[in-house]
């Protein structure tokens, strides 16, 4: 079972790295992006053959050690 991550900062905390990249698309004549917001995306290989339990697995892996919840938001797709 594979469990795919999207780690991304929270509405309202200024994203940094979202602003340098949409910066240097305006420079390189792309102006048609209103806004960019960079995060990362972690893929697990799980051994785990109940859906429900690599949810909960990943879940708690993500409120642990893969997102800062104060300033980050996280979603989880399983894939079988």
């Amino acid at each position: 079972m594979k469990a795919i991550v999207n780690v991304f900062l929270k509405a309202g905390v200024l994203d940094s790295q979202g602003k340098a990249v949409h910066h240097a698309l305006e420079s390189i004549h792309f102006s048609n992006v209103e806004d960019v917001r960079v995060g990362k995306q972690i893929i697990l290989k799980i051994n785990e053959s109940d859906e429900k339990k690599a949810m909960a697995d990943v879940t708690k892996m993500c409120e642990e050690l893969l997102a800062n919840t104060v300033i980050e938001d996280y979603t989880i797709e399983i894939i079988k």
